[in-house]
Parts: structure tokens; C-alpha cells; sequence
């Protein structure tokens, strides 16, 4: 009966939040996307946030597609959970090749990290997470400490990372850009496995079923939850959704994903 009655009152709380939605809002500040028209259309972002709220928690969420297709979402999944949400545009291959998509989602994370005050959000609480590709994307930015660093930005800052099936390796979608078969694992400076440390924000790291994901993903995400453990990192958890295909995997990993942000908002504002 307690647990229910906590569900009604935070349901209730959420439905009496009142959510505005921003479109198209370039993060690129100044001139410099204003000279190349494909830029200029990709990377944008869209905001929903709960406009009568303040201090509330922040999902940046990048879309899935290879790196060669899909556009900017706001999940409904996480809509109407407290939170603001930030759809992320980047552009794809092959109109450009590596690294400018992870140049791209650095230059959104940044954006929000500077702006999401002026919504009512708190810049401490900023989670990083996607599907697939999207994934792969925030994995990237907050290993490799050095795109988010020419903002002046410590990845660490990012209150945790959630990606969803995304490639620990480097991406398949860069290999084909260098001549590398899709099925040729490589892992360079574009694999998220080759920065891992032990002072890296908390990750979840949440897969499809092994038998039924796209190529190895859940072997990947199980290697790179083994190696950031044993580089000492203590915040990695590994969920595989049995059952659940590689796009199908979506729906069950968003609760895990609000679980986490939860957590790690009660945890920080202890803190604070």
C-alpha cells in the first residue's frame, strides 16, 4: 500500500508539471555552421523540459540509424517523467566521415551544459544516453575525454552515461569508411574500449539478448564492462534484455534508464 500510494503522489507531481518543446536550436555557436548548409540542417536540437520546474534533471538522447540515417527524437518513453529531454541531430556518413559526428554530439553535450540553466535545469545532473549508433556516440564523448575538453567541459561532469546497445568497438559504419569489413573487429581511436578508465562517470551499459542482437553487441559491452572493472572503474553494470532483438531492446531499457537517473539524482542532491 506504501509503495502504491508513493506511485500515485509521484505520478501526480509529474502530470502537474507543464512541458514547453524548443525546436531547432542550433548548438554550433557563432558562424560556424552557418557556412555549410548541410551543418547548419543537422546539427540542431530540440528541448522538452518541464517549464514550471526548476533544479530538474537532464537526458541528452542520441539517435540511432548506423550513423547513416534517423534524425533527432524525443522518446515518448521519457517524456512526462520530470525530466528534460534533449533530441540530438548530428550528421551522417557518408557526407562526412570520422570524427565529425563525435565532434558534433561533443558540441551538443557542451551546449546543454552551458544552456540548461536557463531552462530551470541543474548542470550537475546531465545523463548521456541513446540507441545504437546514438549509443555509440555518448560512449565516445565520455570516454575520450578530449571532445568534450575543447569546450572546456570535464566528461566527468556528465552525471552518468546510459547507452543502449551501443558498439564498444569501433563503429562498423567508420570501419566501411576506411575499407574495413563490417565483420573485421577493430578497436582504435574511435572505439570507445580503447579510453577506458577508472574515473569515468557511472555507466549502464544495457544490450539485446546475445543470440539476437545486431553483430556481437552484447559481447562487445561484456568486454568493455570487463575491462573498465579491471582498470578499476566501480560503477559499471551490464544488463542483458534476453529475448529482445537489437531494436526491439528499446522499450524494456528505458525503465533502466529512469531507474539510474533516480538513483543518481537522490545520490547527488544527498550530497549537495
Amino acid at each position: 500500500m506504501a509503495f502504491l500510494f508513493l506511485l500515485l503522489c509521484t505520478t501526480c507531481v509529474h502530470a502537474q508539471l507543464q512541458y514547453a518543446t524548443e525546436s531547432g536550436v542550433h548548438y554550433y555557436q557563432g558562424s560556424i555552421g552557418e557556412q555549410d548548409q548541410y551543418m547548419a540542417s543537422q546539427c540542431v536540437l530540440d528541448i522538452y523540459y518541464p517549464k514550471n520546474a526548476k533544479q530538474f534533471a537532464t537526458i541528452i538522447w542520441f539517435h540511432g540509424g548506423g550513423i547513416t540515417s534517423g534524425g533527432k527524437e524525443i522518446p515518448k518513453a521519457l517524456m512526462d517523467k520530470g525530466y528534460a529531454v534533449i533530441g540530438v541531430g548530428y550528421r551522417l556518413s557518408p557526407k562526412v566521415k570520422a570524427p565529425a559526428y563525435m565532434e558534433d554530439a561533443a558540441a551538443a553535450t557542451a551546449w546543454v551544459f552551458r544552456n540548461i540553466s536557463k531552462y530551470g535545469g541543474n548542470p550537475d545532473l546531465i545523463f548521456v544516453s541513446g540507441h545504437s549508433a546514438g549509443g555509440y556516440l555518448g560512449m565516445m564523448i565520455t570516454l575520450d575525454k578530449r571532445y568534450l575538453a575543447k569546450y572546456d567541459i570535464d566528461a566527468n561532469r556528465i552525471a552518468s552515461l546510459i547507452p543502449f546497445s551501443g558498439q564498444a568497438i569501433t563503429h562498423f559504419t567508420i570501419r566501411r569508411e576506411k575499407g574495413i569489413k563490417e565483420t573485421q573487429p577493430t578497436i582504435d581511436e574511435y572505439a570507445p574500449l580503447y579510453f577506458v578508465r577508472s574515473d569515468a562517470p557511472p555507466i549502464v551499459l544495457i544490450t539485446g539478448d546475445r543470440d539476437m542482437e545486431l553483430y556481437g553487441r552484447y559481447e562487445e559491452n561484456a568486454y568493455l564492462f570487463r575491462m573498465l572493472k579491471l582498470v578499476g572503474h566501480t560503477r559499471t553494470r551490464l544488463y542483458e534484455l534476453q529475448g529482445f532483438d537489437h531494436g526491439g531492446m528499446r522499450d524494456p531499457a528505458f525503465p533502466l534508464l529512469l531507474k539510474e537517473i533516480k538513483a543518481v539524482v537522490k545520490e547527488i542532491s544527498a550530497v549537495k
